[in-house]
């Protein structure tokens, strides 16, 4: 009886942890990433070349730094975050912000190229522009919160580094398979892949019918 409740927390620590870190990522990244593929302004290329660089950062390097930021000698080793939930959702926040600027700059930049000067055309005004944009690079966008949440949620060495793989406590799925197949407890370690595995068709299902929804919906109007 013990395990499937301890499976749950796992899980649910897994979606908590993972949901407000893609959430806070998206905050951050995604009008970062509009507002790069928007706007020319001195040194954009460079802060274009770091957000690609960045998007490909090994996640154990972004744990090892997270670690040391908040280890006891860090600059914020004063709040006690280390190996803790909060400190997993930062480390991942790192990870998927980057990401979701990205893609959100590739989606606004083809829409930009294609809307750009027929809304001039029409009157538009700098905020219509923008916001027209925006709104037409949202398929793009939303594949860029499926990309981050899938990377978020399958990623290990970061979280195991800054979390700890305490149990009850900071133990989520990726590390709880790790532990449980080391242990030999090969069926468990199945369960929760699969588990994650069925979390990431669900998450992308929902995305899916939302985007088939808005074609849908542009097709009946035309």
């Amino acid at each position: 009886m013990g395990l499937p409740t301890e499976v749950l927390e796992v899980i649910w620590l897994s979606l908590q942890v993972t949901t407000t870190a893609v959430f806070i990522g998206a905050l951050i990244g995604i009008p970062a990433g509009a507002l790069l593929g928007l706007y020319s302004f001195p040194g954009r290329r460079l802060a274009v070349t770091i957000v690609y660089t960045l998007m490909g950062l090994p996640p154990v390097l972004i744990g090892v730094i997270v670690y040391l930021l908040l280890s006891k000698y860090g600059p914020l080793g004063s709040l006690e975050l280390l190996f803790t939930p909060e400190a997993m959702v930062i480390a991942q926040v790192v990870l998927v912000s980057p990401i979701l600027a990205g893609l959100t700059l590739s989606a606004v930049q083809a829409k930009e190229r294609t809307y750009s000067e027929t809304a001039k055309s029409l009157g538009a005004t700098p905020s219509q522009l923008v916001w027209t944009i925006v709104k037409e690079s949202r398929k793009g966008i939303w594949a860029g919160v499926a990309a981050a949440y899938g990377r978020a949620i399958s990623e290990v060495g970061a979280v195991m580094l800054v979390g700890g793989n305490i149990e009850h406590h900071t133990r989520v799925m990726t590390t709880a398979i790790i532990l449980e197949t080391r242990m030999g407890h090969y069926e468990t370690g199945l369960y929760l892949g699969l588990v994650l595995l069925l979390i990431s068709f669900v998450f992308n299902s929902f995305l899916m019918m939302g985007v088939l929804e808005q074609i849908n919906a542009k097709r009946r109007k035309m």
